[in-house]
C-alpha cells in the first residue's frame, strides 16, 4: 500500500471513528431540547465553516460554485436532506434510541441501492436483490416482534441516502469546504425556525446541563466539520470500495454503545432483525469487493 493510500485510509478511519463517537459526545448535551440543539449545531457549523474558508482563502472557490445555479440549488437541497438526518440522529440519541440510529446507518447502503434503481435507472444483480430483501425482512421482524416501527432508524437511513443521491449531481465540481459551507448556510433559516419553535414550547434549555452542555453545543461545529473534511480527503486518495468498508465502523461503535453502555433493550426479535441487516450488509460488501477484484485482475498474456 502506497503512502497516499495509507493516508487516505487513515483519513477515512478517523472520520468514521469520530462519527462513531457522536452518541457519546451528545451525552454532554443532555437536557438541551433536540430542535434547539440542532439550531446551535448549525450556528456553530456556520462559524467554523467561514473561519476555515477565511484561513484557506477559499472565497474565490466558493464564488465560483455560487455562479452555477445548478450546483448551488443542488447543495441547498443536500443541506436540507442532511438537516433531516442530523435531526433524526440527535433526537434518536437524546431519546435513548441509539440502537435505532445504528440500524439506520447499517441500512444506508441498501437504501442507496434502492434509490439508485428508482432515480438513476440502475439494475440490481441477484446478490443485491437478496441483500435488499434481507434488509427488509430484518426491519419487518423488528416491527412485528418489537411492536413499533423503527422510525428513527428509517429516517436516518433514507435522509442520508437521499443526501448521497443529491450529492451525485455535483460530483467532483464542488470542493468539500465550499460544499459544506453553502449547505450549512442554506439550512440556517430552517434551523432558526426550529429553535424558535423549541423556545416557544420549552424555553431556552441551553444551560440545562450547565457549562458542560454549553461547551458541547458550541463545539458541535468543529465536531461536524472535522470528520466531513477528513472524509473528503479520504475519497480523493483511496477507492470508494475501501470507503464503503470503513463506513461500518461508525454504526458498529454506535451499536456497541447503545447495547452495552446505555443498556437499551435487545430482545430476541431485535437481535434477529439486526442479524438480517448484518447479513444483507455482508452480501452487499462481498459483491462490491468481488467486482473491485475482477476490475483490477491482470489480463493474462496472449498465447
Amino acid at each position: 500500500m502506497g503512502q497516499l493510500a495509507r493516508a487516505g485510509l487513515g483519513y477515512a478511519l478517523f472520520a468514521y471513528f469520530v462519527w462513531g463517537l457522536l452518541p457519546i459526545y451528545l451525552q454532554l448535551t443532555r437536557g438541551i431540547e433536540g430542535f434547539e440543539l440542532i439550531g446551535w449545531r448549525v450556528i456553530s457549523s456556520v462559524v467554523v465553516a467561514f473561519a476555515l474558508v477565511a484561513m484557506t482563502r477559499g472565497w474565490a472557490r466558493m464564488r465560483q460554485v455560487l455562479r452555477s445555479r445548478r450546483d448551488t440549488w443542488t447543495l441547498v437541497a443536500a443541506g436540507h436532506a442532511v438537516l433531516v438526518n442530523w435531526t433524526a440522529f440527535v433526537i434518536g440519541v437524546l431519546s435513548d434510541r441509539v440502537l435505532e440510529t445504528s440500524l439506520g446507518y447499517f441500512l444506508n447502503p441498501l437504501v442507496s441501492v434502492v434509490l439508485a434503481v428508482i432515480f438513476l435507472g440502475e439494475r440490481l444483480r441477484v446478490l443485491q436483490w437478496i441483500a435488499v430483501g434481507l434488509g427488509a425482512v430484518g426491519v419487518g421482524v423488528m416491527i412485528v416482534g418489537y411492536g413499533e416501527v423503527p422510525w428513527v432508524g428509517l429516517l436516518v437511513a433514507f435522509s442520508f441516502g437521499t443526501y448521497g443521491l443529491i450529492k451525485k449531481r455535483v460530483g467532483g465540481s464542488v470542493d468539500a469546504l465550499s460544499g459544506f459551507t453553502i449547505e450549512t448556510v442554506a439550512v440556517l433559516p430552517a434551523s432558526l425556525a426550529m429553535m424558535a419553535f423549541a423556545f416557544a414550547a420549552h424555553g431556552v434549555t441551553l444551560g440545562a446541563n450547565g457549562l458542560t452542555g454549553i461547551l458541547g453545543a458550541a463545539g458541535f461545529g468543529v465536531v461536524t466539520a472535522v470528520p466531513l473534511l477528513a472524509f473528503a480527503a479520504a475519497t480523493r486518495r483511496i477507492p470508494l470500495t475501501w470507503v464503503a468498508f470503513t463506513q461500518y465502523l461508525a454504526p458498529s461503535m454506535t451499536f456497541l454503545f447503545g447495547a452495552f453502555v446505555m443498556h437499551e433493550p435487545m430482545p430476541l426479535e431485535r437481535w434477529i432483525g439486526f442479524a438480517c441487516v448484518w447479513a444483507s450488509v455482508l452480501l452487499v460488501s462481498s459483491d462490491l469487493l468481488g467486482r473491485q477484484l475482477r476490475r483490477h485482475r491482470p489480463i493474462p498474456p496472449a498465447a
